[in-house]
């Protein structure tokens, strides 16, 4: 691809490209660290190039100037390394840049690797999420996030599974799915490079369905059967962890099994109070106050604080008990199961929490959001449509009206389908 005079400039333009997705990805010293750690100069070059949104493997050849052959190389060993996506749709391969989150930060630590400086990687990367939360508000700063709490279908009522929608299920997502993969617990295993993991199972990562696929191929997930999958889930039931999903209905792409100190989602709504980092299920904690009995093992339980304890006085005694902060509380069940005197049950919220349908309607919902949405449609910023187009878009979605009208619900509706398929018609 040529001599490259200007490294830096090539990793500045990737982190500016990266900066494109919904979930952002703020320039700073240390990532820029983390991406000359994980990119050489030729490949920065070549990623800052590839849309942040799928294009064929032939378009992308073309639009390159590299013969397909030549391409075809470059994106298998970096899909490999976890930094692109190759995937395959209708018989006809595309690619895309992997985002940081879920991305290439995942695909580092989800397995052992010998090729990089993991414990180096570790400490960069906690101190680009970490340490100030530039980072973390990028990616969670709107409603619509990444992941949402998996209810644990024993803490449900009994009779009231007809509530519980499929997709609302890990066990259903678990056994429908038409592949499973596990893999390193990303976040546990960056902490164990920080000598700071819990003592929590780590090959709990499972990935369902096409990405599923996508990752065994490259090497990155093993594939299990359904019932080692069941099996995984009960354990890391059992191992206190709280199940989060990707927040979608099909297709669902991963679940992850979280402990309240390792994981990157719990660790920014605790933080830096991002209270909604996670969308919650669509139940609550109920404590039933003459059954508590104060000992507190919920509290420890909570992957995210959401219990606390506090003293009252009854006559001339004075007793403990347990205060959910229903604000908190992603409704995930892991108190139900540390509970041994039976005072905690799960109740359906008053309204039923939104997620969107597909992984598409997900980015289109968080590109709106966070003032994104001509980044999505316009993909490639060296178009002149990019430039036009994007232009208006980025005026209607950042003027105040604009978005005073998507806080209405069913102004917000409508719009989304028309995006959706304004949004599609543009991306093919």
């Amino acid at each position: 691809m040529g001599h490259i005079v200007n490294q830096d400039r090539e990793y500045r333009l990737l982190q500016q490209r990266l900066d494109l997705y919904a979930e952002g990805a703020p320039a700073s010293p240390v990532f820029m660290k983390i991406l000359k750690l994980l990119f050489s100069p030729e490949e920065a070059n070549f990623a800052r190039q590839i849309p942040t949104r799928p294009v064929p493997l032939a378009q992308l050849s073309r639009k390159l100037g590299l013969p397909e052959d030549e391409l075809n190389g470059r994106v298998m060993e970096m899909a490999r390394r976890g930094l692109v996506f190759d995937m395959e749709y209708g018989g006809e391969r595309y690619v895309v840049l992997a985002p940081v989150v879920i991305g290439f930060f995942e695909f580092t630590f989800m397995r052992t690797r010998d090729d990089l400086p993991m414990a180096e990687l570790a400490k960069l990367f906690e101190e680009y999420m970490m340490k100030d939360d530039r980072f973390a508000r990028s990616v969670f700063q709107g409603n619509t996030q990444i992941g949402r709490s998996l209810v644990q279908e024993e803490a449900l009522p009994q009779g009231d599974y007809t509530e519980v929608l499929d997709w609302e299920r890990a066990s259903h997502l678990i056994q429908s799915a038409t592949a499973v993969g596990v893999s390193l617990c990303a976040c546990r295993h960056k902490a164990s490079h920080l000598g700071k993991a819990c003592a929590s199972p780590q090959e709990t990562c499972l990935t369902l369905n096409g990405g599923a696929e996508l990752l065994i191929k490259n090497g990155i997930a093993r594939r299990v059967t359904h019932s080692e999958g069941m099996r995984i889930l009960e354990e890391c039931k059992k191992a206190g962890l709280a199940q989060t999903g990707d927040n979608v209905q099909k297709n669902v792409g991963y679940i992850c099994n979280c402990c309240g100190c390792c994981c990157g989602m719990f660790q920014a709504l605790k933080t830096f109070n991002i209270r909604n980092a996670v969308v919650t299920s669509n139940w609550i904690m109920k404590i039933q106050e003459s059954a508590c009995k104060g000992c507190g093992a919920c509290v420890k339980a909570c992957p995210v604080g959401a219990v606390h304890m506090v003293e009252v006085k009854e006559g001339e005694r004075i007793r403990r008990k347990a205060v959910c902060e229903e604000k908190l509380c992603l409704g995930c069940g892991v108190c139900y199961a540390a509970c041994r005197f039976g005072s905690i049950a799960l109740q359906p919220r008053p309204s039923r929490v939104f997620t969107p349908e597909t992984t598409f309607d997900k980015i289109v919902a968080m590109a709106i959001e966070r003032g994104k949405l001509a980044d999505l449609i316009f993909g490639d910023p060296g178009r002149l449509s990019y430039r036009a187009l994007g232009r208006v878009a980025s005026l209607l979605e950042n003027s105040p009206p604009f978005k005073a009208l998507l806080a209405i619900k069913p102004v917000r509706s409508v719009f989304l389908n028309t995006i959706l398929s304004g949004a599609k018609k543009y991306t093919k």
